[in-house]
């Protein structure tokens, strides 16, 4: 079992479904204990890897082959680094969190919904662990019918035009990702004699590719992960999705689905692709998208009544600091992008985990149904603080250290970038904190309001690790830098292969000029 500790671990939640399906439609409990307790397996079954995963090492660990179909050079071939490590992690706590969190909200079809939802559990941990394109193609597309679902028979009013938007954009963006995936699987059969959708095989096929055909077939799949992300102007879909989804649905989706687009960026896109990723066209449009989505996602906040849809577009705002990070092309920039990635999924879900425990309540998304919440709520009025101060940056949390690094990343290229995206910040804090004013504090004006009731221990348990996650990184990040920094800087070199060398050696000339500056003092002698 040792040597298939991966395979174990996405396989455990496909073994819960069939588990559910199994169980009689009628024993309502008896079906959410079992799928709870998959769910909690799903997290136990991690230990073994993150025993073994060794942080200091850049390649892939853990790695599982097995020929698949032979015919086609496709492979059952699992591997992890830093950037799978830390998004498994996340996928198994979020993915308990949603189970757990939909126990009271869910009363219609509770089989099927625990069902869809761990085949979704399963579908996202195979997308951040396959090191076979092909078969990240099948766990990518799969991963879509559970969610369809989800939003469109547990959703709210317009479920089915949200459900079917967000299945049509997602799928759009593949297709253009398969055509890209063919063309370079095509390539290596004419340089290489054989077929192989491996990803090292592929990454070789870039050396005998000029600069014009890696541009289109970075961008083929740069914007199926774009959509998914999802990136300005591709990012319609999910304000759509996110209101209409349930509160689980919308923790899953922000806190898993939305950092799939960022893997797939560092993952394949990239590496796959370095002169595509490094044209200065490449760089500057997505670095214009980045920084376009960060302001529209923060404005278009801060018009909205609706409590879900606010948060919705703030992720637009927060996800364009992540994929500007990682146009950087630096160690800073790739490396706070997907922490910042990590940091969204603990920070965004508490959010929505909050909206929920509300609206199951007053069945109101309204921001103005509300009001003087802190009144008859005190400890919902903490966490949820501390979930706004998450997402909007404040020292002592995890966003802090995320944008700060991005930051870093992007002034290294141009304080331009740096200088819009500090706007971006600014325009978060104003949006987070006016929903807090007009959701909790102040007199109860709305006689409905006075009949709500404070969080209860299950739901306590539901945002406590978010929670504790935002404090551990914000206040002790350096275990998650040193699990990217291997990762990050093997893409930094894949991308730029002088990039550590020209550093190395501009760093002792800088350690003299500032020695010349430096006052003198007193000599050793004296």
């Amino acid at each position: 079992m040792s040597e298939h500790i991966l395979s174990i671990i996405w396989l455990t939640p496909l073994v819960g479904m069939l588990a559910v399906m199994c169980l009689p439609k009628d024993k309502k409990d008896l079906v959410r204990y079992v799928a709870n307790a998959f769910a909690v397996l799903g997290v136990l079954v991690t230990i073994p890897m993150i025993r073994a995963f060794d942080s200091s090492n850049g390649d892939f660990q853990l790695v599982e082959r097995l020929e698949w179909i032979p015919a086609l050079g496709a492979q059952y071939y699992l591997g992890v680094d830093g950037f799978g490590y830390l998004m498994i992690l996340l996928t198994v706590v979020v993915g308990w969190l949603s189970i757990l969190c939909s126990w009271a909200s869910i009363q219609d079809r509770v089989k099927e919904y625990y069902a869809f939802f761990l085949f979704l559990q399963a579908g996202m941990l195979g997308v951040f662990m396959v090191l076979d394109v092909f078969l990240f193609y099948v766990f990518w597309e799969i991963m879509l019918v559970p969610m369809y679902f989800i939003i469109g028979i547990w959703g709210g009013g317009k479920r089915l035009y949200a459900a079917i938007k967000f299945f049509l954009y997602t799928l759009a963006g593949s297709v253009l990702m398969l055509l890209a995936m063919l063309t370079v699987y095509f390539k290596h059969f004419e340089q290489f004699g054989h077929y192989s959708f491996a990803l090292e095989d592929l990454m070789r096929v870039a050396a005998y590719t000029g600069p014009e055909m890696q541009f289109w077939l970075f961008w083929g799949f740069f914007i199926a992960f774009a959509v998914k992300v999802p990136m300005f102007p591709f990012h319609t879909w999910l304000p759509d999705a996110h209101t209409e989804a349930p509160t689980a649905g919308s923790v899953i989706l922000a806190g898993i689905l939305l950092k799939m687009g960022l893997y797939g960026l560092v993952r394949f896109a990239m590496p796959m692709f370095p002169k595509g990723a490094t044209d200065d066209l490449t760089i500057q449009m997505v670095a214009a998208l980045s920084i376009v989505g960060i302001i529209y996602g923060a404005l278009v906040s801060l018009m909205q009544k609706d409590w879900k849809r606010l948060v919705a577009y703030s992720s637009v705002s927060h996800l364009g600091f992540c994929t500007l990070g990682l146009i950087a092309l630096n160690p800073n920039g790739i490396a706070g992008g997907m922490l910042q990635g990590l940091n969204h999924g603990l920070s965004t879900p508490l959010l929505f985990l909050a909206v929920g425990i509300v609206y199951d309540q007053r069945h109101t998304r309204e921001i103005a149904d509300y009001g003087g919440l802190a009144n008859r709520m005190p400890i919902y009025t903490v966490l949820f603080a501390i979930s706004l101060f998450a997402s909007m940056g404040m020292p002592g949390l995890n966003g802090f250290i995320g944008e700060f690094t991005i930051l870093r990343g992007a002034f290294e290229v141009s304080i331009w970038w740096a200088g819009f995206a500090v706007l971006g910040i600014i325009l978060g804090a104003a949006y987070l904190l006016w929903l807090f004013q007009r959701v909790m504090l102040g007199p109860i004006t709305n006689p409905k309001n006075e009949k709500v009731r404070d969080m209860n221990l299950r739901e306590i348990v539901v945002m406590a690790p978010l929670i504790a996650g935002c404090f551990w990184i914000g206040l002790y990040p350096k275990p998650c830098f040193e699990i990217l920094e291997a990762p990050t800087n093997k893409l930094v070199e894949r991308l730029d292969p002088g990039y550590f060398s020209r550093n190395a050696a501009e760093e002792p000339a800088e350690e003299v000029r500032l020695a010349r500056l430096a006052p003198e003092g007193p000599s050793a002698s004296e």
